[in-house]
């Protein structure tokens, strides 16, 4: 039988019946330790009991109310949200590419309002993910993704990351703001320095450009810190988060301060599903453990313990892992083989599931409730399966 979806995916072979923190378990009784995590998105592992009471809760009231309703859960993970961090205002939409719309749209609209309708483009990254739609395609710049879908969305200007003298040039009369992931997933998990935020913030407020930080991979405790930014201490005016947000529930928010967002009015913006109360609920749920110092320091720890068992590993086969990157429970292993390659014999030969980047890099970013029992199987079976690639290789 054609298989009736469309063929945008190359999906594994196996069917998994249900999971459990990092574990999947298939329907013949296969279990697999999961760092890939649905790609950053669950965060709190699978079936978490916190979760799930607040997703039957919910579902046993209502599942969607329209936004001309007030949506208290809404409201609530906004004031919450914003309380967090830089922002005053937020809105919440279904994807981190419909977060980063927003986010597009604010900036645009900021410039309009204030009496420069000129400024409407953004400088981008070479490297950068934004999204699937044709504007976030296009912000993020990568050939591979706009092939053959006609002429890219104007108003995007991409520049070399960690140059700040390529993006001052690139600043001009009808430039809008400046649009950064804090860390490059996609790409193979590349953390921008604090320093380059600095400087980056630093030409925003000197030319009256907004700063945008994309933090849809690396938000949302991912880096142990609430976001990833925080750590380097440089704010931005708009920020887009989605993936761990909700914990697997589909949920993206832009949170932006009220001055970067007046220009936003009754009928600017808008979304059917965005901010429904399932996704409010469980968003709620995911902040309630999240949103703790505590539980931030135990990410950190663990990131530490992995990244350390990776290097040690590293260690040992210099030929075959040439560089270990990124923070916290964002990390990711740069081989001298095509990751595709190396992702598929950790799942057919250790059961382990990770996920490829850009750069020969594997990512690897398992559940922020990972134990280190887990953290340590995990070191040993890729291990052994990395020698056994390594031995095949010699």
């Amino acid at each position: 039988m054609t298989n009736p979806l469309l063929p945008v995916f190359q999906p594994a072979p196996m069917v998994f019946d249900k999971g459990e923190g990092a574990w999947l378990t298939t329907a013949e009784g296969e279990r697999y330790l999961d760092f890939g995590a649905g790609i950053a998105v669950n965060s709190l592992g699978y079936s978490h009991p916190h979760l799930v009471a607040a997703l039957e809760t919910q579902a046993r009231k209502f599942w969607h109310l329209s936004n001309v309703y007030r949506i208290p859960d809404g409201e609530r993970l906004a004031e919450r949200l914003t309380a967090a961090c830089f922002a005053d205002v937020a809105f919440f939409a279904n994807s981190g590419a419909e977060a980063n719309e927003c986010a597009i749209k604010i900036a645009r609209r900021y410039q309009n309002a204030s009496g420069r309708p000129e400024r409407w483009r953004i400088i981008t990254f070479n490297g950068a993910f934004h999204g699937r739609t044709l504007a976030t395609m296009a912000a993020g710049g990568n050939p591979k993704y706009l092939d053959g879908f006609g002429p890219a969305v104007g108003g995007f200007d991409a520049c070399p990351l960690e140059d700040i003298n390529a993006v001052r040039a690139r600043i001009t009369l009808q430039t809008a703001a400046i649009m950064i992931e804090p860390i490059q997933g996609e790409s193979g998990v590349r953390p921008v320095s604090h320093d380059f935020l600095r400087q980056l913030r630093a030409l925003c407020d000197e030319f009256g450009l907004l700063l945008i930080y994309d933090e849809i991979q690396c938000g949302v405790g991912r880096t142990g810190y609430l976001f990833a930014h925080q750590e380097a201490g440089v704010a931005p005016d708009i920020m887009s988060l989605a993936k761990g947000l909700g914990g697997g529930f589909p949920v993206g928010a832009c949170l932006a301060t009220r001055a970067a967002a007046f220009g936003m009015v009754a009928g600017s913006h808008g979304s059917t599903f965005g901010g429904n109360p399932l996704a409010m609920a469980v968003g709620n749920a995911v902040l309630d453990i999240v949103d703790d110092e505590a539980f931030l320091t135990e990410v950190r720890r663990k990131g530490e313990r992995l990244r350390a068992a990776l290097e040690q590993i590293a260690s040992f086969l210099p030929d075959l892992i040439l560089e270990v990157r990124g923070r916290g429970l964002m990390l990711g292993i740069r081989t001298a083989r095509e990751p595709r390659e190396i992702v598929e014999a950790l799942r057919a030969h250790a059961q382990v599931l990770t996920i490829a980047a850009g750069d020969n890099v594997v990512r690897i970013v398992p559940p922020l409730t990972v134990s280190d029992e887990e953290i340590d199987l995990f070191a040993d079976r890729v291990r052994h399966a990395l020698e056994q690639i390594s031995k095949r290789a010699a």
